[in-house]
């Protein structure tokens, strides 16, 4: 039975319809860029992230031969920036850069705006560094297994600062202390300078933080640094070990990353990745950040998937271990 003429024209309309929009969708991937990408920081202007994300829209946009404008758009630990992106067009205009807070909001903020793992299309991990585990010059402690071995006959007496509960850097120091069987004192701090200001006051024993903040005062010769929270040593910091090589399998360096809004075209996906791991093959960000610790090897989407899934189970458990809150 043949079917009727308005069923007919309105299937016919309906797939001429569809067939009339595939090339559009094909064009805009195909001319991405055509207009200025804004890149999100959740974090305020003049922080670490923020410079970062200056060299890489620089580089970026000469790769995509297109501006990149920053945007800060901070708030609720990361939180803020990212729900921007998540509810963002996904065409690839509107890109995030975040840090390992992104992997860590999944479990210790309470009522997530998005689904971190589905919210989201992975771009490229644009960066890695270390924290640095820093003590006054005149401490006892040399090594970590100097400070393990006091806290282990001293239970609790020993402090240590972070810029705030639930960063990375805090995180950082309960991970030592899971692996490490100890027990430590925290003191959370608005950010990083009163923790140090602390710390070369007397106030508190030891300070976790990142390498670009605690550099300055190493410099200077006000603080002393003990160890590194990366997997491996660091050409930016010779001669100083890492935790791992007291307590094998510990890793909690600070990473860097970009993301756009899920559903974002795989070709466009693709042109960001690789103007992204361009920009941090560049002499510029070499330089720039090379200085602070940050580096960077080439990786894909697929590689950041994995890598944040992986992350966001490795920070479960430490937070749940240690109890660990925002508040």
């Amino acid at each position: 039975m043949r079917k009727p003429f308005l069923v007919r024209l309105v299937a016919g309309l309906g797939l001429a319809a569809i067939l009339s929009w595939l090339p559009l969708a094909g064009h805009a991937a195909d001319t991405f860029p055509d207009k200025p990408i804004h890149l999100i920081v959740p974090f305020p202007p003049g922080g670490g992230t923020d410079t970062l994300a200056r060299v890489l829209a620089e580089r970026i946009g000469a790769e995509l031969k297109t501006s990149v404008i920053v945007e800060n758009r901070p708030g609720a630990g990361t939180v803020v920036g990212s729900d921007y992106v998540a509810r963002s067009e996904p065409n690839g205009y509107t890109v995030l850069l975040n840090t390992s807070a992104h992997a860590i909001n999944d479990t210790l903020a309470p009522k997530l705006p998005y689904e971190t793992e589905k919210a989201f299309a992975p771009i490229a991990i644009v960066g890695r560094a270390p924290n640095v585990l820093v003590v006054r010059p005149d401490s006892p402690f040399k090594t970590i297994g100097d400070i393990a071995a006091y806290a282990k006959a001293h239970p609790g007496k020993l402090t240590f600062g972070s810029s705030g509960n639930g960063t990375a850097v805090h995180l950082a120091a309960e991970l030592f202390k899971e692996m490490a069987h100890v027990s430590l004192t925290h003191v959370p701090y608005k950010g990083a300078s009163p923790a140090m200001t602390d710390l070369v006051g007397g106030q508190i024993d030891m300070f976790f933080g990142t390498a670009g903040a605690v550099t300055p005062l190493v410099k200077a010769g006000k603080l002393r640094a003990i160890a590194l929270t990366s997997a491996e040593r660091s050409p930016s910091w010779p001669g100083i070990p890492t935790i791992a090589e007291t307590y094998p399998g510990y890793a909690a360096d600070v990473w860097y990353a970009l993301f756009a809004a899920a559903g974002t075209p795989p070709t466009i996906v693709d042109t960001l990745n690789r103007a992204a791991i361009e920009a941090t093959q560049s002499d510029l960000f070499q330089q720039r950040m090379g200085s602070e610790g940050i580096t960077n090897t080439p990786n894909t989407p697929a590689d950041l998937a994995r890598y944040v899934h992986e992350e966001i189970a490795r920070w479960r458990k430490v937070i749940q271990e240690g109890h660990v809150s925002m508040g």
